[in-house]
């Protein structure tokens, strides 16, 4: 008998071709040798010879949720903020005031390690119970390299002491440092020529973001930070049309990125050069409903040109500190009308392309890791339904279950 184990009694939903209409199977199976998905089918099909086999209970399995595009690891929060913007205060307004992301800067850079990892955790750990098996991370709280180097070492902790995989992202490029106001090509000097290098050689950095926008570096300054990331061999992204259009999609997509994160500003040319380049299209509809936005993403045209759209809970202390990636499905599809699948494609599959990681996450497909949820939900399209309901039973990392995992359809 094989060390496998078959996970049966189950519908799937792999978000993959090639199983059943549109991807989804009812009552399949999945056996998993050595943390990866081996077979898949019905379950009345499953080879035999196992070591284990776990009874679903009639539940529906997802591939694990993704959450692509997070800022959760920081101190302090900005409940000030809020409070000041409902009084009337916009969001350019707080940042030249010293607030916004500086705010934040201030509050990591006082933190020790320990207590930054423990500040963080409890926000980590809500995604995780809602089914989210793989989180992106940025720094870019840090804005030197004491503190970003802090922020990277904290996000890969979380991926050996929590059981999600970790994807770490260098946004040092986040806003201007305070040590160097009013010379801001100096600072992406030394983002380019010190911080940056330093942070890749520790391997702490698996791809490179910036804000591209008027309250943060122009579109030159962020292609410097981008030909830096080029030179060391890392991938890029970028924090793209949010307030204004500034051509940032154009640019990310020129250079190959994996993905142009919130877009409520995008032109026409640059989603076009998304389509054309692969470009993922991270969809952020917390901070847009946080922060009262009235220009939306636009979804239409994304869909109509195939551009992939991701969507992220972009969960972070000033703008969205939102810590539910189903409530994110939820606002994804009554805020722009994306589908309920088009939104559950969105924390999986093409999340999965906006961490460059798509050959090994996203899809429950031969070959790939065993990470997947189990939901007691009558169908897949109810975990965009309900808002502030948890229908996950169990997440299941490479094959390893986390949670019990109970018989709750007798």
């Amino acid at each position: 008998m094989s060390g496998a184990t078959v996970f049966a009694n189950v519908h799937l939903t792999t978000m993959a071709g090639g199983v059943g209409e549109h991807g989804e199977l009812r009552d399949g199976a999945v056996r998993v040798e050595n943390g990866r998905i081996a077979w898949i089918g019905p379950r009345a099909e499953a080879p035999a010879g196992v070591a284990a086999i776990v009874d679903c209970g009639g539940a529906w399995m997802t591939p694990g949720l993704i959450d692509c595009h997070t800022h959760i690891v920081h101190a302090g929060n900005r409940s000030d903020e809020f409070e000041a913007r409902l009084n009337g205060a916009t969001y350019e307004d707080i940042a030249r005031a010293g607030g916004g992301v500086n705010a934040t800067v201030r509050a990591t850079r006082a933190a020790a390690e320990a207590d930054l990892l423990r500040q963080s955790v409890p926000r980590i750990a809500s995604l995780l119970a809602e089914g989210v098996t793989t989180i992106e991370i940025k720094s870019g709280y840090g804005l030197d390299l004491e503190t970003e180097a802090k922020m990277l070492r904290v996000a890969r902790r979380v991926g050996v002491t929590l059981p999600v995989g970790v994807a770490t992202t260098f946004l040092g490029a986040h806003a201007l440092a305070p040590e160097f106001a009013g010379r801001p090509d100096a600072y992406i000097d030394a983002v380019c020529e010190q911080i940056l290098p330093q942070l890749a050689a520790c391997g702490l950095v698996d791809a490179v973001d910036a804000f591209c926008e008027r309250i943060g570096f122009s579109l030159r300054q962020t292609e410097r930070v981008f030909c830096a990331a080029k030179r060391l061999g890392l991938p890029v992204k970028l924090h793209a049309e949010q307030l204004s259009d500034l051509g940032g999609a154009q640019l990310v997509a020129r250079y190959g990125g994996l993905s142009a994160d919130h877009l409520e500003h995008a032109s026409e040319a640059g989603v076009r050069a998304m389509a054309a380049c692969g470009t993922v299209a991270v969809l952020l509809p917390g901070a847009w409903y946080f922060l009262r936005e009235a220009c939306a993403p636009p979804v239409a045209l994304l869909r109509a040109l195939g551009v992939p759209m991701a969507v992220a809970t972009d969960c972070n202390p000033g703008t969205s500190p939102l810590t539910s990636i189903l409530l994110a499905m939820n606002m994804a599809c009554t805020l722009w009308r994306l589908t309920p699948r088009e939104a559950l494609a969105g924390c999986t599959v093409n999340a999965a392309r906006a961490l460059g990681r798509q050959h090994d996450i996203g899809t429950l497909e031969v070959g790939k890791r065993a990470d997947f949820a189990l939901w007691e939900v009558d169908r897949p399209a109810d975990l965009a339904y309900a808002m502030g309901f948890n229908p996950c039973r169990a997440v299941v990392n490479g094959g390893v279950v986390r949670a019990p995992v109970v018989s709750w359809r007798p």
